[in-house]
């Protein structure tokens, strides 16, 4: 009996000694995340926290721009981040800036952008560059966002297609919203965003991607805060939001994961 008792008390030991373990091995990881990646990312969180035992705290903002919640103010302000999500141009200006690790550095997916219209709307020919202009003269109102997308069309496209003029007064960018709830709204007639941040909105349809000479694809990429505590639980997430179990999760959301070691 005495051998059993001291069994048993050696087994509760060893069992608190792995709940001990568990317990201080788990960390809280802070993430700051532009919107291209959270419809995939919101899936795949849960999973991540189940399997590691760890726990994201999550922080939503543009990968670019003075809104208060654009992560680059965000950091300004001393907000705790450990992860950052964000266009990967603009990632590589942090890393110039000492504010990300450079070797932690790793593309996710590609993102192409996309057009949509409120729900039932009649929806554009996006066949040709020329269809897309006349699409865009046609429409009342246009609206883009004020990360790399909305940059690229107000900056790039608009003179490709040599509406520039045209569009100055009918064409605005907006901060921090989702395009998509300006469309569905009716504030204006068409919006242009990454697909993968046009998808989780409701009273739209996405009438589809650019045409290819139009098309600018954005890249996704996530490094380690300098002023990281949890740079290896951030690793971690970084590492299972690049692997094949997040690759059908990307891939609904809209977009295309990035094989490892692919360069771009």
């Amino acid at each position: 009996m005495r051998a059993l008792t001291a069994l048993r008390a050696l087994t509760l030991a060893f069992v608190g000694a792995l709940a001990f373990t568990s317990a201080a091995s788990a960390a809280e990881v802070h993430v700051m995340i532009s919107g291209g990646l959270t419809a995939a990312y919101k899936a795949l969180v849960p999973e991540f926290e189940r399997k590691t035992g760890h726990k994201v705290v999550t922080a939503f903002g543009p990968s670019m721009g003075t809104t208060t919640n654009a992560i680059p103010v965000r950091l300004a302000r001393g907000e705790p981040a450990d992860v950052l999500i964000m266009v990967g141009y603009a990632l590589g200006d942090l890393i110039k800036q000492g504010k990300v690790a450079a070797d932690s550095r790793v593309d996710l997916v590609k993102s192409p952008i996309g057009i949509a219209v409120k729900s039932g709307a009649p929806k554009p020919d996006l066949s040709s560059a020329d269809t897309v202009k006349q699409a865009l003269l046609a429409a009342k109102s246009v609206a883009y966002s004020d990360s790399a997308s909305g940059v690229y069309v107000s900056t790039e496209m608009f003179q490709k297609l040599g509406i520039a003029d045209q569009m100055k007064d009918k064409a605005r960018m907006i901060p921090a919203t989702p395009v998509g709830e300006i469309v569905a709204k009716g504030e204006a007639e068409i919006g242009l965003q990454q697909i993968s941040e046009l998808k989780p909105v409701s009273g739209i349809d996405i009438v589809g991607p650019l045409p290819e000479p139009l098309q600018k694809i954005t890249v996704f990429s996530a490094g380690i805060a300098s002023v990281s505590k949890e740079p290896d639980a951030g690793k971690a997430l970084i590492s299972f939001l690049a692997s094949p179990d997040a690759h059908d999760a990307l891939v609904k959301s809209g977009l295309d994961p990035i094989a490892a070691g692919a360069t771009h």
